[in-house]
């Protein structure tokens, strides 16, 4: 091997084990149970279930952190996965939406998931636990469709 592969392959050792020291924020912001959707919304225990497994780690406060958050730069990517996640639909503050916030919102899970969108399959992967039978994924789907008579879109 060269000098020049040889010191370059030493320096990404070197960040490599520098970012380990670097550490990902894994607290869960509070949450009020109140504006949670499964507490609005009141799925059935078998899709509340769901949701909590295939949705919530990236989609609410309720977040769990595996094992492997603990390595960078995965940790930094999981990261980065949640925030977005939880930017674009946070089932813990679905009581703060406006009727025609949810309606979209649910309007997307529809979509999202019947389509195989979502749960992601980098995270299911993972979590195999999460991955969406075709009945599973037809019943949220459905769920979801359902819901949308709940609100106004106007």
């Amino acid at each position: 091997m060269n000098k020049i592969v040889k010191k370059v392959l030493v320096g990404l050792l070197i960040v490599l084990i520098l970012i380990q020291f670097i550490r990902i924020d894994k607290a869960n912001p509070s949450a009020d149970p109140a504006q949670d959707i499964i507490t609005i919304l009141q799925p059935p225990e078998e899709l509340a279930d769901l949701m909590k497994v295939s949705c919530y780690d990236c989609h609410s406060y309720h977040t769990s952190y595996p094992w492997y958050t603990n390595i960078a730069p995965f940790s930094f990517w999981i990261k980065q996965h949640i925030n977005e996640g939880r930017h674009h639909l946070n089932f813990s503050e679905w009581g703060t939406y406006t009727d025609k916030r949810a309606h979209h919102k649910l309007e997307e899970c529809y979509e999202e998931v019947l389509e195989g969108h979502m749960p992601l399959p980098s995270y299911t992967w993972m979590h195999a636990d999460a991955k969406l039978s075709d009945e599973e994924r037809k019943a949220l789907a459905g769920w979801f469709q359902d819901q949308m008579s709940n609100y106004n879109p106007q």
